[in-house]
């Protein structure tokens, strides 16, 4: 811990120690378990400064140079940072920094491009397709009508033949690729051909996969789709927050759709910890953890096999790991809990073409740590060791605890 988060810990201590407590609590959590979320990751120091600067406390709705609140000189300089960093990271025309999560950036996506009662086609949720993708519990599901692609029952891989189909059949207005647990690589060609075959908008939802498009260990969509909606959270190693790029012609489009259609004030603070995470990812340094991310995961998920799971796709390309655990024995829900009792963090996914759920890992975090393909299979052997009827969790948690004890995310 740096001195001065060491004395802003202390002026929480004296003045909430109720909340001081939990917030060392979740610090403790964290440097003692391992955190295989595909979703999260450990953000730098610096991001973390920036999220807890004076810019916290400035209301700026608007954009740079056009704000409804006085006083916005110096944080336009810092969103006018964030956005001309995020242009050159991703080769964008345009980048909307202001969206406060992926989903309201997919939110203004569709606001900028549809109308209620259009068509759009997206992956289905049983195959990995997110909530904004057309769930009947969010607004998605509620506003437009969306028709599923899936994947091959056999190869786990997305169905390009049902996809050109569907298109054909339904002629949407917009196209989604990407997905909340799909493990390949998307063929943004591939839709883009269909997208201008049928006349659809393309929208790519790139949440996870976007930090390692910014570390160049992914290929990405940003020259095929119309708009690109992202986190920068997740293996980016930034802020929770969402963004979007696109090109020139739909700039306006998109700024109107998330101000003022859907949002209000922008989070400056959030903004400017962006702006750090965008500079961070634009360095040789972070390429290499990109790269080693998907080294990593391409290990585990060998690993995982090998210790009796079956992994969905055969494997991976990305960050991300899906698996169905059945074999040793138990289901996924179970299965999280048990892990969750041995100190293993993770979550659960639909397994495509059945009725059980498996489970979603990622090895964004973990890399973060300084963990490399040498770690892979000793938390696979953890995980599987964990699920088998026979184990111990409290002698598993031990052996957790000592793995990530070499390995804090926060050195002090």
């Amino acid at each position: 811990m740096s001195l001065a988060h060491a004395l802003e810990a202390d002026v929480l201590r004296r003045q909430d120690p109720q909340l001081a407590e939990i917030l060392l609590g979740e610090r403790e959590r964290q440097a003692s378990t391992l955190q295989l979320i595909a979703a999260e990751n450990f953000t730098s120091p610096a991001v973390l400064a920036a999220l807890g600067s004076p810019l916290a406390n400035k209301y700026a709705e608007g954009y740079p140079g056009a704000r409804h609140h006085g006083g916005c000189e110096i944080v336009d300089v810092a969103e006018r940072l964030a956005v001309d960093r995020a242009k050159a990271l991703f080769g964008a025309e345009h980048a909307n920094v202001q969206a406060h999560s992926g989903s309201s950036a997919v939110l203004a996506a569709y606001a900028a491009l549809l109308r209620p009662g259009d068509t759009v086609l997206a992956l289905g949720l049983p195959y990995g397709g997110h909530l904004t993708h057309g769930s009947p519990a969010n607004f998605s599901g509620r506003w437009f009508d969306f028709v599923p692609y899936g994947v091959d029952a056999e190869t786990g891989l997305i169905d390009h033949t049902q996809v050109r189909t569907l298109a054909r059949a339904h002629r949407p207005k917009a196209i989604v690729c990407g997905s909340t647990a799909y493990p390949r690589h998307l063929d943004h060609a591939f839709f883009r051909e269909v997208a201008d075959e049928v006349g659809a908008y393309l929208i790519a939802d790139a949440a996870h996969p976007i930090g390692l498009v910014a570390g160049k260990a992914a290929p990405s969509p940003v020259p095929y789709a119309d708009i690109v909606c992202a986190t920068t959270h997740k293996v980016l190693r930034g802020p929770r927050g969402g963004m979007i790029l696109c090109g020139g012609e739909l700039a306006e489009r998109v700024d109107r759709a998330v101000f003022p259609f859907t949002q209000g004030g922008a989070q400056m603070h959030t903004i400017a910890a962006k702006a750090v995470a965008f500079g961070e990812a634009a360095t040789p340094a972070f390429s290499a953890y990109a790269h080693q991310v998907v080294a990593n995961a391409r290990v585990l998920a060998a690993a995982l096999e090998a210790e009796g799971l079956v992994v969905t796709t055969g494997g991976t390309d990305t960050h991300l790991i899906t698996a169905d655990p059945a074999p040793l024995g138990v289901d996924g829900r179970t299965a999280r809990g048990r892990l969750a009792a041995a100190g293993m963090v993770l979550d659960c996914c639909p397994l495509p073409h059945t009725d059980v759920r498996g489970l979603r890992l990622g090895t964004a975090a973990v890399t973060t740590q300084g963990m490399g393909e040498a770690e892979m299979p000793r938390i696979a052997k953890l995980l599987a060791g964990a699920l088998r009827e026979e184990s111990d969790t409290r002698l598993t948690r031990e052996d957790v605890r000592e793995l990530v004890g070499a390995f804090p995310p926060y050195p002090r």
